[in-house]
């Protein structure tokens, strides 16, 4: 804010007080005998490394001047069907604040009820709130609550209509309550915003951090952004970023402020986390690799040995002798599977038992997989794929690939490596990832 506007005398609008926070003019309203005012937590961009947008988020004091939590506003307001008129007044506030921030380019992600969205005298007073104020609606993000809509199609023609007026809308709390992927394709929000009990099991256990990158690589294939919230610890900002989120948020990068966020500060936490996060990539793949050196050369092995003649049985020995190896399996050039699995361990018999339908593989293509795929474009070299789900015992395995020539037909010769998360590598939120 420049000196000449700090000294413009602020004339409120109808209902607000206005205040100086740090020389920051600032607008608040009472409801009841509740005061209400703005803060403003800001969203980044990992890319970009700086805020790229403030929620606005209400805060409330008794006539004591004891915090009231939102929620506890909200309630009371729900129980004597006041929430519109709470879920309005709020949009106001955080319209007026922010207007007086000085942001110039930034989004402000507005909260909104979806009542207020399908209620045709709200939707006009918020529309006229921003010409009032000059702002664009292509600077508001709209975030559709986590709530139950009675009519889920009206809510979807408001979105709609109001993605037609220049807004962004971002569906909140994706992964708790009623957000679920149904809303995604409903309301084609441009923005998901994943809870943090979504985020929480990654960052502890790592079964859980192979999860989220998933879940984030669908909603991009689906077309939209995806904003991280909650985010408190190293651990969770290293998840979010290891799994490519675009945007986090949460008290780990900037607590709510009446203020705008020290830019230089955030760049530096969050080019902190992008070489933090580039040295445990390093560090995995190097581990990773001295992992799969024993089997990646006993099974080139075995394929020199099949290619020679020798019977699938006999040339996989030393490749299943390995403590990780679960079993080899031969493709042809189709991905089909002509031979049963060679398994060489006893105590596989009785993991398998549990999922004995699928263990007779024999006959099953296998064309989909990648690392059929990736055998036949790279025949005569080792393919090793990510960790993933097995179909013959639902547990995660790596897979090693090659097509070779045994005499006049080419055929590719898989083994699969049981994929345990090591000791070491559960204290990296994204091992697996």
């Amino acid at each position: 804010m420049s000196i000449a506007q700090q000294d413009t005398t602020a004339v409120a609008p109808h209902g607000f007080e206005v205040s100086f926070t740090s020389g920051l003019q600032r607008y608040s309203t009472r409801h009841g005998d509740l005061e209400l005012t703005s803060v403003f937590q800001p969203v980044f961009s990992l890319s970009h490394m700086r805020a790229v947008g403030y929620e606005g988020l209400l805060r409330a004091h008794d006539s004591l001047d004891r915090p009231v939590s939102p929620l506890d506003v909200f309630g009371q307001a729900a129980r004597i069907g006041d929430v519109l008129q709470v879920d309005r007044l709020a949009q106001s506030l955080h319209l007026e604040n922010f207007k007086a921030l000085g942001a110039e380019r930034e989004w402000l992600f507005l909260n909104v009820h979806p009542g207020a969205l399908t209620d045709p005298y709200l939707a006009a007073a918020l529309l006229a709130n921003l010409r009032r104020l000059g702002l664009p609606p292509r600077r508001i993000v709209l975030e559709v609550l986590e709530q139950r809509a009675d009519d889920l199609e009206r809510l979807a023609d408001a979105v709609r209509h109001f993605r037609e007026r220049g807004f962004l809308i971002a569906l909140d709390d994706f992964g708790a309550g009623h957000s679920n992927v149904e809303r995604v394709w409903q309301l084609n929000p441009d923005i998901v915003k994943l809870d943090r009990s979504l985020l929480a099991p990654g960052a502890i256990r790592p079964q859980g951090s192979s999860i989220l990158p998933g879940l984030v690589s669908l909603l991009h294939e689906a077309g939209k952004l995806v904003l991280i919230e909650g985010i408190e610890t190293e651990s969770e900002a290293l998840l979010a970023l290891a799994c490519d989120a675009d945007f986090v948020q949460g008290f780990y990068f900037g607590r709510p402020s009446a203020l705008v966020t020290d830019a230089g500060a955030s760049t530096a936490v969050i080019a902190g986390l992008t070489e933090r996060n580039r040295a445990l990539t390093e560090m995995r793949e190097k581990r990773d690799a001295s992992r799969l050196a024993p089997y990646v050369r006993a099974f080139e092995r075995a394929a020199e040995r099949l290619a020679a003649g020798e019977p699938l049985d006999e040339v996989c020995w030393n490749f299943l002798s390995l403590d990780d190896a679960a079993r080899c399996f031969l493709l042809d050039d189709n991905g089909r599977q002509s031979e049963r699995n060679v398994v060489l361990r006893a105590d596989r018999a009785v993991q398998m038992s549990r999922f004995l339908p699928l263990s007779d593989a024999k006959g099953a293509s296998w064309l989909r997989r990648p690392y059929f795929r990736a055998a036949i474009r790279e025949p005569q070299r080792v393919q090793v794929t990510r960790p993933y789900l097995s179909i013959n015992e639902a547990t995660l395995c790596v897979t090693l690939s090659i097509a070779t020539r045994i005499g006049e037909r080419i055929a590719v010769l898989c083994g699969d490596i049981d994929w345990h998360h090591e000791s070491e590598e559960s204290t990296s939120p994204h091992a697996m990832i």
